[in-house]
């Protein structure tokens, strides 16, 4: 498979030779500049395509590439400033607002440079995506009759009854509606669950694209400490009897970003806390596919041992994939599953039948349950070896917990400034993730989220923990006197 890097390096070396040719000159052929460049076909294409939207060359197929005549000068641009008045008059009584601070989640898709080493990625690597078995599924997904015809509005049958097999308990597939991955389907139950200006009980600290989506609908997330053993029940109480909630969302397995796994003596009492409020659990499931190869049993989701329907459920197969494979679900019982329906079908319609299709031929291969104890393994020694280089090389970042699932570690700063912290890193060649997004209140500490699934292979790991110690003035956190810490 090319690499990203690959490709952009070498649209970038055709692209300074251009001037070698005259308008409507051909380039060299894709096998000479496999010869001259030492890199696959499919990189020559890629780079090829990217230099054609560019609308530097033009490729006719079967004849080659050539060099594209010069664009016309564009238009001038019209005056756009009369938009900052429209974006910013307010309407009188306005609840949900039209803009939206996403750079939480940014932080977290950013792909940065290729001299940068990525500890912010929430998807795994290529080299760990099960990228042949993907292939051949959704090669086998094509040629199923009617791949291409639109499927049902709540997802293909059998697909549905998969979700529902895999989230256990009384679920059935007349329970599950299938969605366009996890972000979608948090998005769908919580418009469906609370209204504008409605408060939202959320795990602190929490993933940034809850709150994203939260304060996109005009609700107002309100933080429930956790701590190693998940979310605290007398908490949970205080806050819904505090602020009347009716919605509280979390994630008892691998929870995002601390790791933590909701106790077995705390699972029963919140679905207790929640139904005494006559509130819902949107139960966010996204790493049960990423446990651990020392992790042991799963415990069963919330969702299975619900019997009176408090718990809405959200699973999604593309963590355990590909970004790209944006196939989830959600679960619910009750009157609550048609109200989902029709919002997700307001919003989207359906999820495409060819990607369904192409989840339903994966998840039945006799690849899936390989891959998944590849991810087991890999995820394991990935966990072990950046947590080993941090407790050496940088003891001044602690680790509360470590995970037996998920892709992160949540380190805390002893001291310092966890922005400043990030942005010496960057500078040493390392992207990471600040705590302060995951908080919707003031944080009680500064920490930063450090992402193992990113990277090609542990030894980018060691290199990020060596660039983060040796980095520009040090990457590490500076103490009171502006001495970095650790070398006072």
């Amino acid at each position: 498979m090319y690499e990203r890097s690959s490709v952009t390096e070498l649209a970038e070396s055709l692209r300074s030779e251009l001037d070698r040719y005259s308008i409507g000159g051909k380039l060299p052929s894709s096998r000479a500049l496999v010869e001259r460049y030492r890199v696959s076909p499919v990189t020559v294409s890629r780079a090829l395509a990217q230099l054609a939207a560019e609308g530097l060359v033009v490729t006719r197929p079967g004849a080659g590439a050539f060099r594209a005549a010069p664009r016309t000068t564009a238009a001038a641009s019209g005056d756009t400033s009369w938009q900052e008045v429209a974006l910013s008059a307010e309407v009188s009584g306005e609840i949900v607002p039209r803009s939206v601070d996403a750079s939480g989640v940014l932080a977290c898709l950013a792909a940065p440079p290729p001299s940068v080493i990525g500890l912010n990625s929430g998807y795994l690597h290529a080299s760990i995506q099960p990228e042949r078995a993907m292939a051949a599924a959704l090669a086998r997904a094509g040629r199923r009759p009617g791949a291409w015809e639109r499927p049902p509005m709540e997802g293909l049958p059998e697909l549905r009854d998969w979700f529902a097999r895999e989230i256990g308990g009384a679920v059935c597939a007349a329970d599950v509606l299938v969605t366009a991955g996890g972000q979608s389907a948090l998005a769908t139950a919580l418009r469906a669950l609370a209204p504008p200006g409605a408060p939202i009980l959320v795990e602190s600290p929490t993933y940034p694209g809850l709150l994203a989506i939260a304060r996109a609908s005009g609700c107002r997330p309100v933080p429930v400490p956790v701590d190693p053993e998940g979310v605290r029940p007398e908490l949970l109480a205080a806050a819904f009897a505090a602020t009347g909630a009716r919605v509280f969302v979390c994630q008892p397995l691998f929870q995002n970003p601390t790791g933590a796994v909701l106790a077995p003596g705390r699972r029963a009492e919140v679905l207790r806390i929640a139904r005494a409020a006559g509130a819902f659990v949107v139960e966010d499931d996204y790493a049960r596919a990423l446990a651990h190869e020392d992790c042991g049993p799963l415990p069963a989701t919330l969702a299975a041992e619900d019997a009176d329907g408090v718990v809405v459920h959200v699973r999604s197969l593309t963590k355990a994939t590909s970004p790209s494979l944006r196939v989830g679900a959600l679960a619910a019982r009750g009157p609550v599953v048609e109200r989902l329906r029709a919002i997700q079908v307001v919003d989207s319609f359906f999820v495409p039948r060819p990607l369904q299709e192409a989840a339903l031929e994966l998840v039945g291969a006799p690849a899936w349950p390989r891959h998944l104890r590849a991810v087991a393994a890999e995820l394991r020694h990935r966990r072990d070896v950046l947590a080993g280089a941090l407790r050496r090389e940088l003891p001044e970042l602690t680790l509360p917990h470590l995970p037996s699932g998920g892709y992160q570690l949540w380190a805390r700063l002893a001291e310092g400034d966890e922005t400043e912290f990030a942005g010496a890193a960057l500078r040493a060649g390392v992207a990471v993730a600040p705590g302060r997004p995951y908080f919707c209140a003031e944080p009680p500490a500064p920490y930063v989220r450090l992402s193992f699934a990113g990277v090609s292979g542990p030894g980018e790991l060691a290199e990020a923990v060596r660039r983060l110690r040796a980095g520009p003035g040090g990457a590490r956190p500076a103490g009171p006197s502006g001495v970095p810490a650790g070398n006072a």
